[in-house]
């Protein structure tokens, strides 16, 4: 590999353009004055399916994704679990199932009370709104005018009205909006999709807009393999880009904003992180910071399928001359079926009513997993097939990463540890139960024919949490390897600087001191929102809420 002896420079060096390096370029580049350069492994965002909602399986393609493995979970018969990583300009929001959701109040207000000053609900409220132009418009708790476009599930008039139907007579909560003031109970989506049907992703919204900005510099294909230290301070960042090895000098700071596995992997190899383990892998230690690639916190899923005697699901709209005619009404029209992913609706809900806010979240999809388009007289007879997808949002299993070696080509080693803890082991059996008793209710019973998955031969819950174990996988929600906090074991301090090293910050999801009860795309979106603000040294004020709704279940 060429070494290239010019190091050029800028005030800012961001490693990684995914769902918060994005937001951070294009803030802090708002001050001409201000030079940045933006780094991403992966490629350009413009093959065709990243823009077409129903497109989402591009997570699947190999040059998109890490394509990240765990280690064999000793939890789950050993298996090794599939963690797909947006490596694209975008990050995993380019490559993700779109679905806007934000997580509840109280997740927020605990990492305040857990020390974190200044990421309380209403502390990152505003955050979340100047981020979007949502499809209520301006209010309380939506932004009216940001970069990203949050829209409606479309999919209601499929398996969504007969499933809050359902929730209703079951007892459960209805709710109009799971971002306002009553986040728990059953209800319509929301996605980051335009009105055209295109993804929102954070590229495309807070990138392609600006990319003429003279001080903004964005890199593709470049790898980030080192942070350059003086003693102490980072100054800069080494890459690897078109078999060169490159260096980039960062001025004022050095922003990692690689996600979950990479900024983690990025500071061991820099010699940041637990020393025991750095020694072990010939890394000369320079700051000893046990909390590196611990804290891995994820929200465990599965899915169930039930067959259906009524014609409510996509299926038919799959049939491969439908499948074509759909595709050329969003490409002319930005209407018809690829306007959209999957989900009719979704919930929100406790397993147990003592609980102070919801643990669960249920997608209802229309659709089976493995539904393919299909041509009549040719394929097999296809079948009407539902899912729910099940995820456990308030998980106390903790995982952890580390470095497979000193390389920085080896894929670090990932074991999330899933239903390790016994707690969360007992709410997943409750969530099958729960699931399988809402589809008893009216008018869902009327229109299942059967129960396909976990199926007529689960029944006690040693059965039930024997078939977990075979099938539970991860939902892509994966947070805390570099945990924001004030004990010992943090990472970074709340202005998500890394404790111990000057002019350095980790500013995605791996800062989150947990999982937030919701999907981690907007909120790390809102990350990097707030990130800006901490770099530039101002802050939007806090919302001014009723203390009712800040605690709302």
């Amino acid at each position: 590999m060429r070494v290239t002896a010019e190091s050029k420079q800028y005030d800012y060096v961001i490693v990684g353009a995914g769902s918060a390096g994005s937001v951070i370029a294009h803030r802090l580049t708002e001050d001409p004055n201000v030079s940045v350069l933006l780094l991403e492994a992966g490629g350009e965002d413009n093959q065709f399916f990243y823009r077409m909602a129903l497109g989402f399986h591009s997570w699947r393609y190999p040059d998109t994704s890490w394509s990240y493995e765990t280690e064999p979970e000793p939890h789950l018969n050993d298996r090794r679990i599939p963690l797909p990583r947006g490596k694209v300009l975008g990050g995993s929001s380019t490559i993700n199932a779109m679905l806007y959701s934000r997580g509840h109040p109280e997740d927020y207000n605990l990492w305040r009370q857990m020390g974190c000053s200044g990421w309380g609900f209403e502390d990152v409220l505003p955050y979340f709104k100047r981020s979007e132009t949502n499809w209520r418009g301006e209010g309380t708790y939506h932004g009216g005018s940001g970069p990203l476009q949050v829209s409606r599930v479309q999919k209601e008039r499929f398996l969504g009205e007969p499933v809050i139907e359902a929730a209703r007579n079951a007892g459960y909560p209805i709710t109009d909006d799971h971002h306002g003031s009553m986040p728990e109970g059953f209800g319509g989506g929301d996605v980051t999709v335009d009105s055209r049907g295109r993804r929102s992703s954070a590229a495309r919204a807070y990138l392609h807009p600006i990319r003429n900005r003279p001080n903004l510099h964005i890199e593709t294909k470049a790898y980030a393999t080192r942070i350059l230290m003086d003693g102490k301070k980072a100054t800069g960042i080494v890459y690897q880009q078109n078999d060169e090895e490159k260096r980039a000098l960062a001025g004022r700071e050095v922003i990692l904003a690689g996600g979950v596995y990479n900024s983690p992997q990025l500071l061991m190899l820099s010699g940041i992180g637990p020393a025991h383990h750095l020694k072990d892998m010939g890394i000369d230690p320079i700051v000893d910071l046990p909390g590196v690639g611990r804290n891995l916190s994820e929200h465990a899923g599965f899915w169930t399928e039930h067959a259906a005697r009524e014609p409510v699901t996509l299926i038919k709209d799959l049939r491969a001359d439908k499948v074509a005619l759909s595709f050329a009404q969003w490409l002319l029209l930005g209407k018809g079926l690829m306007t959209t992913q999957c989900n009719s609706c979704h919930a929100e809900i406790k397993s147990r009513p003592e609980l102070a806010h919801p643990d669960l979240q249920i997608y209802f999809n229309p659709i089976a997993a493995d539904a393919k388009p299909w041509v009549p007289l040719i394929s097999k007879k296809q079948q009407h097939r539902m899912t729910s997808v099940v995820c456990l949002l308030q998980p106390k299993s903790r995982g952890w990463m580390e470095l497979r070696s000193a390389d920085p080509a080896d894929k670090p080693r990932i074991t999330l540890n899933l239903m390790s803890d016994r707690s969360d082991v007992e709410t997943l059996i409750n969530s099958v139960e729960m699931v399988r008793e809402l589809y008893k209710t009216e008018p869902l019973a009327s229109i299942v024919a059967q129960e396909n998955l976990p199926g007529a031969d689960v029944q006690s819950r040693d059965e039930i949490e024997a078939w977990l174990r075979s099938v539970l996988i991860t939902t892509h929600h994966s947070v805390g390897t570099c945990a924001m906090g004030i004990d010992e074991e943090a990472v970074v301090d709340p202005q998500l600087r890394v404790r111990g090293v000057e002019n350095l910050r980790v500013c995605d999801a791996s800062i989150m001191p947990t999982v937030p009860g919701g999907n981690t795309n907007a909120p790390s979106i809102m990350v990097g929102e707030k990130a800006a603000d901490l770099i530039r040294g101002t802050s939007l004020a806090p919302a001014e809420l009723p203390r009712q709704d800040t605690l709302a279940a």
